[in-house]
């Protein structure tokens, strides 16, 4: 699981389709989640008046998504990056195919997309007007640099900590779950920074319905600079970089390593 990656045949599209669902399913939950939350006429709104408890339900909510992307068959098949930041700092590595980099992204973002389009057309305007504004991710009361800056340090944590995670046979397993809490703790105690995106192709898709494109820049270069940081931060320390996935089942074809399941799925130990 520790290979250099294989060329990238035409047989990879399965994975790139499930690159854009996952970012596609992300975004619905992130938008139903911010519609009940954040929609001043939603029963869940009034009756939780503390914004701090509803960004922490949020960040909860997100996080449980996350994990259950990343630990579904789908997602166990592609890595489920569901990011471009998390994509282009596995390309750094030499852990991912150039093409298969390409189109990971782009269907990352047709993806995230076609989510926020299915939860407009379920909610409308409780879902696009303010506050709730397509959910999406801008600077927060400290302005541009915090954000910035924001964006980047946790961006440079999530890739560290999924790679160290990844690098451990003991740990690896877990690496869903560890990045999926650190979402949650993101969202709920970082968000006013910056909105917590880490994710060009989240921001993209809450911006483009609402041509939102004032602080595009910030999350388009933060979290891809933060997550480059990180990940040779972590090779210049540790060295022993593991397969772009980031839960790596036996039973499931690896397009980046080029792992292939023994036939009848029988698993020498």
């Amino acid at each position: 699981m520790t290979g250099s990656v294989t060329p990238a045949p035409t047989s990879h599209w399965p994975e790139y389709l499930i690159e854009a669902w996952a970012l596609g399913t992300f975004m619905i939950a992130a938008g139903v989640c911010a519609t009940l939350l954040e929609y001043p006429g939603s029963a869940l709104h009034r009756r939780l008046a503390d914004p701090g408890l509803r960004r922490g339900l949020a960040g909860v909510a997100m996080g449980l998504t996350a994990i259950a992307i990343i630990y579904s068959p789908w997602g166990k098949r592609s890595g489920a990056h569901m990011n471009p930041s998390v994509t282009l700092a596995f390309l750094s590595l030499g852990k991912v195919h150039g093409v298969d980099a390409l189109f990971f992204v782009l269907a990352q973002f047709v993806g995230g997309v076609a989510g926020v389009l299915v939860v407009l057309a379920l909610f409308g305007a409780a879902f696009s007007a303010p506050p709730v504004s397509y959910a999406a991710t801008v600077p927060g009361g400290g302005g541009v640099g915090i954000a910035f800056a924001a964006e980047f340090l946790i961006s440079a944590g999530l890739i560290f900590v999924i790679l160290r995670m990844q690098a451990s046979r003991r740990a690896a397993p877990f690496t869903g779950v560890v990045a999926g809490c650190l979402v949650a703790i993101y969202i709920s105690l970082e968000a006013p920074l910056s909105g917590m995106s880490m994710n060009p192709a989240r921001t993209f898709a809450s911006a483009a319905p609402g041509l939102m494109w004032e602080h595009l820049w910030i999350y388009f270069t933060a979290p891809v600079a933060g997550m480059l940081a990180g990940a040779q931060l972590y090779r210049v320390l540790f060295h022993r970089v593991a397969c772009a996935k980031l839960v790596h089942p036996d039973d499931v074809r690896c397009i980046h390593c080029g792992y292939e399941p023994p036939p009848g799925g029988l698993v020498a130990r």
